[in-house]
């Protein structure tokens, strides 16, 4: 249904609009000065990792991002974006079932409003071990 493909210098503008999408959907109000430093975090942050990137292909069409990498004892799975058209179909929680499949152990951050996230994440097995104003921090252990 779906492939991934490592990302390129040439998709970094693309997971640049895809990560201010994904962070200040959850933001909330916020003046221009915090905006400021989030778009700068942002582009800092696509490029330092671009090589942990992988695009989402289905049907020859980019339909996301994941962005994957190594954190301690296993895997942070530190993003999973899908374009609207391509949201509500199975594909994330395939995506995520195929990610605890492969490895041991994965992490990630959710936004506490992403009400629905945390509720998938709960019932793959991943449980919440940390936490700040905003997100949760979970965790994922096969066995």
């Amino acid at each position: 249904m779906y492939k991934l493909v490592r990302s390129t210098n040439n998709d970094i503008e693309r997971l640049i609009e895809y990560k201010k999408e994904t962070i200040l959907d959850y933001a909330g109000n916020i003046d221009k000065e915090e905006y400021n430093k989030i778009y700068n975090y942002i582009i800092n942050n696509v490029k330092e990792n671009i090589d942990n990137y992988y695009n989402i292909i289905i049907n020859d069409n980019i339909a996301g991002c994941l962005l994957l990498s190594k954190k301690d004892d296993g895997m942070l799975l530190d993003e999973i974006f899908l374009e609207e058209q391509y949201r509500n179909k199975g594909i994330g929680t395939d995506i995520l079932k195929n990610t605890v499949n492969e490895y041991n152990i994965v992490y990630l951050w959710v936004y506490k409003e992403n009400k629905r996230a945390i509720s998938l994440y709960k019932r793959l097995g991943f449980n919440i071990i940390d936490e700040t104003e905003t997100r949760y921090y979970m965790k994922y252990t096969r066995g």
